[in-house]
This record gives structure tokens, C-alpha cells and sequence, in this order.
């Protein structure tokens, strides 16, 4: 069982930032952490759930390729607009697992996107998306420790659910509000 993509449209459409992504302290520091794990020189990127592409444009300058996807049309076109001076970024609208991207990659990152699944789903969706790792290769996970009522898991049970498919994670960093992580292959 998932959340299901459609309902993530209405938000985006009505306010481009609904979850204020580009300015709110909390998303700015779950994105420098992030991107600490994410490390520098990356030859392909793939970031599921991009959003309006805040996190995106990070990866961007880190990565030769990134792909990422969404399932909100609305969302996607202001990530277009935020991605718009880099050539190397590729921008689609999709849900996983029905969208699902091409090749290998030495990067992916998994934000804010673990809670939508329930547990069984969200184990097949880690196994594939480990398959997509090339060698080496590094998946960071970050994830909110607050509660939804449109999330299906908490952010440490998708942690959880993310140890018991990949083993434990080579660093892990606890915050107040979000815990990050990443693996390496």
C-alpha cells in the first residue's frame, strides 16, 4: 500500500512552495546534512520525490547527470524553473515504482519519500532502488521524525525498513527533527 501520488497535485498547484522547501529552517538544514553524505563527484544522480527541485539544484552541482522525478506536474514545472540554467539535469513526472529510470547510478538519494509506502511496499521499492546502484555507489536516506497524518510510516520506521534491506548504514546522523543516513557500495 501507498499513498496515492495523485493527491500530492492540489498542494503544488494551489501554492508552488507549499511545504516552504526553498526557506524554511528545518528543509535548509535536512539539506546540508544531506548533502554532507552526499559528498562531492558523482557521475549520475537520481533523486525520486524531487519536489520544486530545491535539493535538485544541490545535486546538480555535484553530480555530471541527475534524474529526478515527481508525481506533480506543478511541482515539476517549478523545479524546471529553479534547474533551468543546468543542461545536466533531467526533470519527470512519475511515481515510482510505475516510473522508473533507466541505467545505473553511483548516487540516489531518497528525501521525504520512505513514509508514503507501507512497510512490505517500501522494502521491494529499497531492494530495486539498491539495484540501481552502481559499484561504488552511495544511497542517502533523510527523513522527518515528526508525524503526519498523510504518512503511512514514521521517519524511523523507514529507517528501519532501510536497515533490514541494506544492512547498517556506514554513517547515520540524528537530528532533533530528521534522521539521516547514508550506504555505501
Amino acid at each position: 500500500m501507498r499513498v496515492d501520488p495523485a493527491t500530492f497535485e492540489p498542494p503544488y498547484a494551489r501554492d508552488g512552495d507549499p511545504w516552504n522547501f526553498a526557506t524554511s529552517p528545518y528543509e535548509l538544514e535536512r539539506y546540508a546534512t544531506t548533502m554532507e553524505l552526499v559528498g562531492r563527484g558523482h557521475r549520475r544522480g537520481f533523486e525520486p520525490g524531487c519536489s520544486v527541485g530545491v535539493l535538485t539544484a544541490q545535486l546538480a552541482a555535484v553530480c555530471d547527470e541527475v534524474v529526478a522525478v515527481d508525481p506533480s506536474p506543478s511541482a515539476i514545472a517549478t523545479a524546471r524553473r529553479r534547474v533551468d540554467a543546468f543542461d545536466h539535469v533531467g526533470l519527470s513526472v512519475g511515481a515510482l515504482p510505475e516510473w522508473w529510470p533507466a541505467g545505473s547510478f553511483d548516487l540516489v538519494v531518497l528525501s521525504e519519500l520512505g513514509y508514503y509506502w507501507d512497510r512490505v511496499e517500501l522494502a521491494e521499492l529499497v531492494r530495486r532502488t539498491a539495484d540501481l546502484l552502481s559499484s561504488p555507489g552511495r544511497l542517502v536516506a533523510v527523513h522527518w521524525l515528526g508525524h503526519s497524518d498523510d504518512h503511512l510510516l514514521h521517519g524511523s520506521e523507514v529507517h528501519e525498513v532501510l536497515g533490514e534491506v541494506l544492512g547498517p548504514p556506514d554513517d547515520e546522523r540524528r537530528h532533533e527533527q530528521f534522521v539521516a543516513a547514508v550506504w555505501h557500495r
